[in-house]
């Protein structure tokens, strides 16, 4: 059989072939369709056009449907599932241990807006050089779709007669914005075009990149008197193990036009209306810009996506530690442990 094709990847002065199959990873689990996957594919892309070296990154999740994702990419690189809503304290302590990796983040809008939401605020107020990346659909779609902290005002479950929410969602990106991260972009899961350059970029930036990915959820029929609904099953089952039904639907796919809104079909029949911002939109630069735009997209009732807020001036956290140009953990024990001396010199000060 032929030899794969191979990425030649470059790392202080040395390069080397790799297969672009390292650039993949395990086949997906999750549901056809879901909007993850088109996120995955995007990511592998992405990362193929950098010719990112895989020993050099490493990928962080928490729990969710998308803390799957870090084992479809990169099967080479190292990988972590923290707890639920914990994955920003392990990413920041990876961080401080080796500034020289690429971190990659997957987190949900359940993992990050909910449980998460403190530590998500206290990584992007340090600016932790992280590609932090959103699978946001607006429910809990592993525990059968109960309300996200990013659920749509007056949204119902999805179920004839589910229940109505009654509380008004967060947006992650004006979160992200008002915390202090210094790349904030917004996009959709089935547009290729603008996802792929926006994961680019993020990979590139050198401080906390948050990209906020619209990424619709594949939902089972369970209607009222079907023999497949939840409430028939639990009525009659003998349980061996819960099943449940999931259509293999279609991922969604669409290619926005910059300054022309374009609505979107759901799986579940609703409908979402993006906005693709153009260059001249607004400042990227001018986080009161960034926010008044979200704010009128709200009015509108729009998803605006693109990037909408960079900075590229602010010292990330690594940077304002004064690390040295060494990560710590690759320096020897004699440079880590102070000699006696200096010891003895430090307790004279106290």
């Amino acid at each position: 059989m032929p030899n794969p094709a191979t990425i030649t990847v470059h790392d202080n002065g040395h390069s080397f072939n790799l297969p672009t199959l390292a650039f993949q990873g395990l086949p997906s689990t999750l549901c056809k369709g879901c909007g993850h996957n088109s996120i995955t594919s995007h990511l592998i892309e992405a990362c193929k056009s950098l010719a990112v070296n895989p020993y050099k990154t490493i990928k962080m999740s928490g729990i969710g449907c998308s803390s799957k994702t870090p084992a479809y990419f990169l099967s080479a690189s190292h990988g972590f599932n923290a707890l639920h809503g914990r994955m920003p304290s392990v990413a920041t302590g990876a961080m401080l241990a080796n500034h020289k990796l690429l971190c990659i983040g997957i987190s949900g809008d359940g993992d990050t807006a909910n449980i998460g939401m403190g530590q998500f605020m206290h990584i992007c107020r340090r600016n932790v050089p992280i590609v932090y990346i959103i699978e946001n659909n607006g429910c809990y779609g592993l525990t059968k779709g109960q309300f996200s902290a990013t659920a749509d005002l007056h949204a119902h479950l999805r179920r004839p007669g589910g229940e109505e929410n009654q509380v008004p969602p967060f947006d992650l990106c004006e979160q992200a914005i008002t915390a202090g991260a210094s790349f904030v972009a917004r996009s959709f899961a089935g547009d290729k075009k603008q996802m792929i350059a926006l994961l680019k970029a993020a990979i590139a930036h050198r401080g906390t990149a948050v990209l906020d990915v619209i990424s619709p959820c594949v939902t089972f029929n369970d209607f009222e008197g079907s023999t497949k609904s939840w409430d028939w099953a639990r009525a009659h089952e003998s349980p061996l193990h819960e099943l449940g039904f999931v259509p293999r639907l279609p991922e969604i796919e669409v290619e926005q036009t910059p300054g022309e809104p374009v609505r979107v079909q759901l799986h579940d029949g609703a409908w979402i209306t993006l906005k693709a911002l153009r260059h001249e939109e607004h400042n990227v630069s001018s986080r009161a810009s960034a926010l008044a735009l979200l704010e009128e997209s709200h009015e509108n009732g729009e998803f605006v996506t693109g990037l909408l807020y960079l900075n590229t001036t602010t010292p990330n956290f690594t940077e304002r530690l004064t690390l040295v140009d060494t990560p710590l953990a690759l320096l020897s024990e004699d440079m880590l442990r102070p000699k006696p001396e200096v010891l003895e010199k430090i307790m004279q000060t106290l």
